[in-house]
């Protein structure tokens, strides 16, 4: 690790390399073109930084959730082709986005009778791609109520300030472990798309984009594809389901490593209670580590006695509560290599001995989405 960071209570490293190897190896497994998605600030990991980089390597579609996240990767100057899919009545950055020329996602009859309202107004052409709601019973549109939206559409298409550049719809299952349970449940989503996609044809709309899968479809299910699909979790590294298969079976390499740096040792006698509600008691003298990280920096409190960090390459156990700003581990059997300012890694690729961000979330009952997107501010990206 650089010694730049020496002085640093803790941070986590960002490989740009493997961010990009990562959409490498699954563009090629998926053989068709991969949307990016850097929603939630890239998971995690800086959009400031792997936007531009993405960018740079040739990625020609970045997705993202919110408008205010489109419109920021507008104001650092991206031009490309961008997705936003998640809006809220009223929100004046979807009419921002419509004249940023950002795709945005139709779910309701809200959302296009909105997005036209700001097409008219700013004298342009507003890209859409509308979502069917294929069985996850969440966003897109109900295929009962697609065929009044078509007839709205092509009205809307004749004005000349609607433009449907996309069909899609989001997968429920297209990662859960039962692979029979996955693939019927994506066989049965798939139907249901391909007859909407009918039903547009019907009336003339030709989408140049089609996609449904996202990284477990691109994955595990060829016949998801069509000729998009939208990588996330796979291009930082990590599983859609670890339960299935790990990021190394995969050939994915876990793209954020967070490291922290002791504050502070102190032996304890056998008996002793460690941290709030001493939920871990010492049965021998022990030698405690003080680790300057808690749940305000997005560390799990229900990781609490159940996770390991890599000390000197050697995995130590996490002991008792872990707090707002600290947690504590047992550092007896590495003793020797530990002293105040000594890198603790919690999570990342392996390459320091440490555990995997799904490694984490199994332990945790949660998921490597949530133990990379929830980390904090007072954790500073540094960027490789």
């Amino acid at each position: 690790m650089s010694n730049s960071h020496t002085g640093n209570r803790a941070w986590a490293q960002v490989s740009g390399e493997a961010i990009l190897r990562n959409y490498e190896t699954l563009q090629a497994m998926a053989g068709v073109d991969a949307m990016a998605i850097v929603k939630a600030d890239a998971y995690g990991h800086g959009v400031d930084f792997v936007a531009p980089l993405l960018r740079s390597h040739g990625v020609t579609w970045l997705g993202v959730a919110l408008p205010c996240e489109a419109m920021a990767l507008r104001a650092a100057g991206d031009t490309g082709k961008l997705l936003c899919w998640l809006s809220t009545p009223g929100d004046p950055e979807l009419a921002e986005c419509v004249a940023a020329d950002v795709d945005l996602s139709v779910s309701s009859f809200r959302e296009l009778l909105e997005i036209a309202t700001a097409a008219r107004e700013a004298k342009t052409c507003a890209n859409i791609h509308v979502k069917i709601d294929t069985g996850l019973s969440r966003n897109g549109i109900s295929p009962a109520d697609l065929g009044a939206l078509i007839g709205e559409l092509t009205t809307l298409i004749e004005e000349g300030i609607i433009w449907v550049r996309g069909v899609w719809s989001h997968l429920a299952s297209a990662d859960h472990a039962d692979l029979e349970l996955s693939r019927k449940s994506v066989a049965a989503q798939r139907s249901v798309f391909v007859a909407a996609l009918a039903d547009f044809a019907a009336v003339g709309i030709e989408p140049e984009f089609v996609h449904l899968a996202n990284t477990a479809g691109a994955l595990w299910h060829p016949n998801a594809r069509f000729n998009l699909v939208r990588i996330g979790i796979g291009m930082y590294g990590l599983s859609p389901n670890a339960e299935r298969a790990g990021s190394v079976q995969l050939g994915l390499i876990p793209a954020m490593t967070v490291v922290a740096r002791v504050s502070s040792l102190k032996r304890v006698s056998a008996g002793a209670g460690v941290s709030y509600s001493h939920t871990w008691i010492a049965e021998r003298e022990t030698q405690l580590a003080l680790v300057p990280l808690g749940y305000a920096d997005g560390i799990p409190r229900n990781a609490s006695n159940r996770v390991g960090v890599s000390i000197g390459g050697k995995i130590v156990a996490q002991v008792g509560t872990i707090a707002m700003d600290q947690f504590v581990v047992d550092c007896t059997d590495v003793v020797t290599e530990v002293a105040a300012g000594t890198c603790v890694y919690l999570f990342g690729s392996g390459a320091h001995g440490e555990w995997t961000a799904d490694q984490w979330a199994l332990e945790c009952g949660s998921i490597g989405y949530e133990i990379v997107t929830r980390l904090g501010v007072r954790i500073p990206r540094v960027h490789v």
